[in-house]
């Protein structure tokens, strides 16, 4: 059994997009063992994305996801970090596969709807950053 993080963006929590992205990662195999709705601050999005800070992008992203509220969330099952990855699609809506969150919901490729973990490590990176133990409770 293995743990992922997971983010649905501003974006999709605009459009009330929660329950439907989070039937398709169940249906995917995934479990939510630990969610909150949140409003990121200008501070936290700047730490969690700080590994792009020297990117071109990097303001957008940050105003991008303190924009509105985010829904933040562990997942659970096996191979959850692929499995999270497989069902959100490519990065570019343009380029992911039919069925995939980011290709039936994504409204650009950085309105993109969904955030998750690229690696395991990352993971538990990402997951310690929004939650304690207690939080999460599969």
């Amino acid at each position: 059994m293995q743990r992922t993080f997971s983010i649905i963006k501003p974006d999709a929590t605009r459009r009330n997009l929660t329950g439907k992205i989070n039937a398709m990662l169940e249906d995917a195999g995934l479990r939510i063992v630990a969610q909150k709705r949140i409003h990121m601050s200008q501070a936290d999005a700047e730490a969690f994305y700080g590994v792009h800070k020297e990117r071109p992008f990097f303001n957008d992203l940050v105003s991008f996801m303190t924009s509105g509220p985010v829904v933040v969330q562990v997942l659970e099952g096996d191979d959850a970090v692929l499995k999270n990855r497989t069902v959100m699609g490519a990065t570019n809506p343009e380029d992911a596969d039919e069925g995939t969150i980011r290709k039936t919901f994504a409204e650009s490729i950085e309105a993109n709807s969904v955030h998750g973990s690229d690696s395991p490590e990352n993971a538990e990176i990402e997951i310690r950053f929004f939650f304690s133990d207690r939080e999460i409770v599969g």
